[in-house]
């Protein structure tokens, strides 16, 4: 268990405590970004990091107005303090859900869908996209990870795509996204009805930027079948991002986050260091499509 893990577990009681909610035999089911925990009474506590009250505010407020639209959504509890706050630390308590499996590509073109064509909700006040977050130019520039050509590669490319990106504009029309859309983030349980998980990121921007990472798993990794990815545009209502202007602009942003997702992992997680030189080559040309590149 990691030291982040630890604090959050300390937190987790004493916000159990001060929300009335039963805390006994928690069981870690995550520890990343947010550490993730199982209660008694099928109850989940997602505890955050110091500092990030308003994200987790807005995802309750999120889950919420998705429910009040009709779209199945992850349950945030009522009748308890939303977020719960400890030391600056946010917890926010939802329903555990049924056992489930991963949406298909059809079933995540469908929720997309359905979320993209929603209003807008003022009240919400939802931040703007911001397909650079995650990338960290100072943690590129002091990487040990990379050698002096591969960081100034990384640097330029960075500030290319930032230009690349002004210069789309609108990018196809804006709207409610997810800001985080894959098949994991799409829980299907028994009956058959998707759930969207994982509101942190819901934000305004261009539409194109939830269907990106599923494309790009279709165009640059063939690990979509072609029948798949016809069933993921059918199921959105038609509309193949691959074939927008914009679109390898976005793609290209979407596989730079993963490499410096892998390089953020370098110093603690064993062959992180040498998964990121290899979509470094990917990305520089000298490893031809389609590409493999290992989980972190």
């Amino acid at each position: 268990m990691s030291s982040h893990a630890l604090d959050a577990s300390a937190v987790l009681t004493a916000a159990a405590r001060a929300a009335g909610i039963k805390a006994d035999g928690a069981e870690l089911i995550r520890d990343g970004a947010n550490v993730l925990y199982r209660l008694p009474d099928r109850v989940v506590a997602r505890v955050g990091r110091p500092g990030t009250c308003a994200v987790a505010e807005r995802e309750v407020d999120v889950s919420r107005w998705l429910e009040g639209c009709a779209v199945p959504v992850v349950h945030a509890l009522t009748g308890v303090p939303q977020p719960t706050v400890i030391d600056g630390s946010p917890v926010t308590w939802w329903r555990l859900l049924p056992p489930h499996r991963p949406a298909t590509p059809g079933e995540l073109g469908a929720v997309l869908g359905t979320i993209h064509n929603l209003p807008i909700p003022e009240e919400l006040r939802l931040p703007r996209f911001d397909p650079f977050a995650g990338i960290d130019p100072d943690r590129i520039s002091a990487s040990p990870a990379l050698d002096p050509e591969d960081r100034e590669w990384l640097t330029r490319r960075l500030a290319d795509l930032r230009e690349q990106y002004l210069e789309l504009g609108a990018l196809g029309g804006c709207g409610v996204v997810h800001g985080d859309a894959w098949q994991g983030n799409v829980a299907v349980p028994d009956n058959g009805t998707p759930i969207v998980l994982d509101l942190e990121k819901v934000a305004l921007g261009p539409r194109d930027a939830d269907l990106v990472s599923l494309a790009v798993d279709y165009t640059d990794f063939a690990r979509i079948s072609d029948e798949d990815y016809d069933a993921f545009v059918t199921a959105y209502g038609g509309y193949d991002v691959t074939t927008a202007p914009g679109f390898r602009t976005l793609a290209e942003i979407q596989e730079l986050r993963w490499v410096c997702f892998t390089l953020s992992k370098a110093a603690t997680r064993p062959g992180a260091a040498e998964e990121a030189r290899h979509r470094i080559r990917c990305l520089r040309g000298d490893v031809l499509r389609p590409w493999t590149w290992n989980a972190f």
